[in-house]
């Protein structure tokens, strides 16, 4: 609807210049005839007609650029007010100010224009520099946090009458926070790769049941040392994706799901051939989460409980990078939880990568 409304706005101001520029182009003639006949009052009229309408037609040109040259100069002062607002806006942009808010309404044309991008790309960079702020003091307070530990275990451990036992616990939770440490360095390294529009990454064919039981025996340790029960309904389902860096969607959802099931719960992972690519749910009977901890999830650095997660050594950035994994791969991810009823995620990932189709 605006479209059409801007077009027929467009066409009524050319209209009105165009008669504006003719209705100044009349009253120059009319002007020029008036001034000639006042010096022909003192000098007398030429003889010849043609003499006559040469003499008006050329005064009345000069009438008509005299006109135009006043014109010009007054647009001239208006415009030079306006790229001296978009040198200042961009000058403060440059500078780190991002708050800078054009008045589009007092401008028209191609300058509206210009101060509507300006003003987007204000509010773009003001919401990058937020980002990046937030990402340094998260960072910041994540590394903090274990080399607080680190530093006071170490010296304690300088304690002469320290008992052999408070030493071995002491050391194991140095070692925990060194590779605390040493997995979010990881996770930073991960989500700096996977940024970009669009990275160029080896796709193959497999079979993702294959990959999700490797998955679990993986993990089996760790599910075994709190007594989960881990069931599998597996599909036979052939994708083409990139078999590493889905690998490490399920290895994270799974230990998302190991970390906040108690001991004796249950894990249910199911792999269906679904009408837009294979689907993968992934099911716990954890502790679950709000439906406000459900909006901001995939954030980096968030965390449902932080100090559950903080005990649990996590960093805030696994689900982040699920979520770009699965972002590259055109698919989706969604979460339906409810507090201490557990936490199912969904995964659906194309068939084939972009620009093929399902066979």
């Amino acid at each position: 609807m605006r479209r059409p409304l801007k077009i027929l706005w467009k066409i009524v101001r050319e209209t009105i210049q165009t008669i504006l520029i003719f209705a100044v182009l009349g009253a120059s003639w009319t002007a020029a005839t008036y001034v000639t006949r006042f010096v022909y009052n003192w000098t007398g009229t030429p003889p010849w007609d043609y003499a006559v309408q040469l003499i008006d037609l050329f005064v009345g040109v000069i009438i008509f650029f005299l006109c135009m040259l006043v014109v010009g100069m007054f647009f001239k002062h208006r415009q030079m007010a306006m790229l001296n607002a978009i040198t200042d806006a961009m000058r403060r942009i440059s500078q780190g100010d991002f708050s800078v808010k054009m008045d589009e309404h007092q401008w028209r044309g191609e300058f509206r224009m210009i101060a509507s991008g300006i003003n987007d790309m204000a509010g773009e960079l003001g919401r990058m520099e937020t980002m990046r702020q937030d990402f340094i003091s998260n960072v910041s307070h994540e590394i903090q946090s274990p080399l607080t530990s680190i530093r006071g275990f170490a010296r304690a451990l300088r304690n002469p009458r320290l008992t052999e036992e408070k030493r071995a616990r002491y050391l194991e939770i140095i070692e925990g926070e060194g590779r605390r440490l040493s997995q979010l360095s990881d996770n930073l390294l991960k989500l700096s790769s996977l940024e970009g529009d669009q990275p160029a990454f080896e796709r193959a064919r497999y079979r993702l049941d294959g990959q999700l039981r490797a998955v679990v025996l993986a993990h089996e340790p760790q599910w075994l040392a709190k007594r989960i029960q881990v069931d599998l309904d597996l599909a036979e389902v052939e994708i083409e994706a990139t078999e590493d860096l889905l690998s490490q969607v399920w290895t994270n959802l799974l230990h998302n799901s190991i970390k906040f099931t108690p001991e004796d719960g249950m894990i249910t992972i199911v792999l269906k051939a679904g009408e837009d690519g294979a689907e993968v749910t992934m099911t716990d009977t954890g502790v679950g989460m709000s439906d406000s901890d459900q909006l901001h999830i995939f954030e980096r650095f968030y965390k449902a409980d932080k100090s559950r997660n903080r005990a649990a050594g996590g960093s805030g950035l696994g689900l982040s990078i699920v979520k770009r994994i699965v972002d590259i791969h055109q698919g989706r991810i969604t979460v339906q939880s409810e507090p201490g009823k557990g936490s199912a995620f969904t995964v659906v990932v194309p068939y084939k990568s972009s620009g093929d189709t399902k066979q």
